[in-house]
């Protein structure tokens, strides 16, 4: 065990799970986890229940599940929480959203409606289309974030938690105008005083979060958690931080196509993306101030992975639209169509075309239990600030200033399972292939590849 492996606290008791915005994403996480539990469903999409780790070289065939190599919180632990705008329970969240249909809701009601949210933050300046039943309400901004804090305080304590986690599964904010504010602490703590406009609710969440030193996650394109000040204060309080924008549809899509067009030099002419959504998260989008913010997030993947100031001839001038309309009739059940004019050998044009009907919410859930384990194995293994290793989750990842955000899903996959490999003192893959054959040329410290054993007679006679 190294030394990393051996400073990582064990996941003993209860891990509260804490969630600002309790809507269609928050209902269908917590139902699934609850029929998992009763052996009612299969978390079909989460890493860290569902996928394997290869660990030493193949001819060793050690492949572990992840949640069986690293200490992860069980399921049974989590204790689930939250804020929303409006007061529904979870079990009539879940039935209103109709993400998962009655039949399944059904043997967990009793827990379902055991889990109420409590009253939320809201600011009309930055949630448009969307109004609170019944808001917090205070003087400041710091005011709200006291009363943040004190409702996880009474939160952990009401329900005898060890560690708590918050995720933001809310609503996309229109994007804060730039303040003196969000450079340093000092000033963010002011600001928070002085009620600034430009501090949206998800940054007094992740203020309050950060502050207590719990690990913070934002799966919306909204700023948050990263501005220098909130930067500063991870650092001081050791909390791990991550975000921004679940991958979910149409750019789990883009960045999965776009590698394979890097990877074999295939130019770019035009990338037409469109959607179709119906559930609360169409209807905030279809205010142009959120859906500015989330055009922002969607349109960033391509000009990261491609690289185009590598390759000009190749992908320096391509068209790039993206569009969300909200169509009430859908719900939950987003259709994604893009359209990609792509060129080969002598410039001679191709197409590619997806149309990719999705549930929102059935591919965010995963995502979801996956962040809040593995951000409270980060703080377990007293890691801070950043968590760049967990870019694989998000469609705009948040990382150094001075590095641009790696976007391309293979890459991130590989940074997600080598930092899991280095956390538990196991070899990093670098997939070369060079040790297997001459050990001499790799940079690997590993041992000589092990011989292929020679087949006898009677093998050859058996074959």
């Amino acid at each position: 065990m190294n030394k990393l492996a051996s400073r990582i606290q064990p996941a003993k008791g209860k891990l509260g799970i804490l969630l600002p915005g309790m809507g269609a994403v928050s209902s269908t996480f917590i139902a699934g986890v609850e029929l998992v539990k009763k052996g009612l469903g299969t978390p079909v999409g989460s890493v860290t229940q569902m996928q394997a780790i290869r660990l030493g070289k193949r001819y060793e065939n050690r492949s572990p599940l992840i949640k069986d190599f690293v200490p992860l919180a069980s399921l049974d632990q989590l204790v689930f929480g939250g804020w929303d705008f409006f007061t529904d329970d979870m079990f009539v969240a879940a039935t209103k959203c109709g993400v998962l249909d009655a039949a399944m809701l059904a043997p967990i009601k009793k827990e379902l409606e055991a889990i109420k949210p409590m009253s939320a933050i809201y600011d009309a300046n930055y949630i448009k289309n969307i109004k609170a039943a019944s808001p917090k309400k205070g003087k400041t901004k710091m005011d709200l974030a006291e009363q943040v804090m004190a409702d996880i305080q009474s939160f952990k304590k009401k329900n005898g938690c060890d560690r708590v986690v918050m995720l933001w599964c809310g609503s996309t904010e229109r994007l804060p105008a730039p303040s003196k504010s969000h450079e340093d602490l000092e000033s963010f703590e002011q600001g928070l005083r002085d009620n600034d406009p430009a501090i949206p609710p998800s940054m007094i969440y992740a203020y309050a979060a950060i502050k207590l030193g719990m690990a913070y996650g934002n799966g919306a394109p909204n700023l948050s958690c990263d501005i220098p000040a909130l930067l500063e204060l991870a650092e001081q309080t050791g909390s791990p931080i991550c975000g921004k924008d679940f991958k979910t549809g149409q750019t789990l899509m883009k960045t999965t196509i776009a590698p394979m067009l890097k990877a074999r030099m295939l130019a770019l002419t035009g990338w037409y993306s469109t959607n179709i959504l119906g559930n609360r998260d169409g209807e905030v989008l279809d205010d142009p101030g959120s859906f500015k913010t989330k055009e922002l997030s969607k349109m960033s993947v391509l000009d990261t992975i491609l690289e185009p100031e590598l390759y000009p001839k190749l992908y320096g001038d391509f068209h790039h639209k993206v569009r969300i309309d909200y169509y009430p009739p859908r719900g939950d059940a987003k259709e994604g169509w893009d359209n990609i004019d792509i060129r080969g050998w002598m410039d001679m044009p191709m197409q590619i075309k997806i149309n990719f009907l999705c549930r929102d919410s059935i591919l965010a859930a995963p995502i979801v239990l996956d962040l809040v384990l593995f951000l409270d194995l980060a703080k377990r293994a007293e890691l801070k600030g950043i968590q760049e290793w967990l870019s694989f989750f998000f469609k705009s990842p948040q990382c150094r200033e001075d590095l641009k955000p790696e976007h391309d899903l293979f890459i991130q996959h590989l940074k997600l399972k080598n930092t899991l490999r280095v956390l538990m003192g196991e070899e990093v893959l670098d997939h070369s292939g060079l040790d297997y054959y001459d050990p001499s040329k790799t940079a690997s410290a590993a041992p000589a590849p092990k011989p292929v054993a020679k087949k006898g007679k009677k093998a050859l006679a058996k074959a």
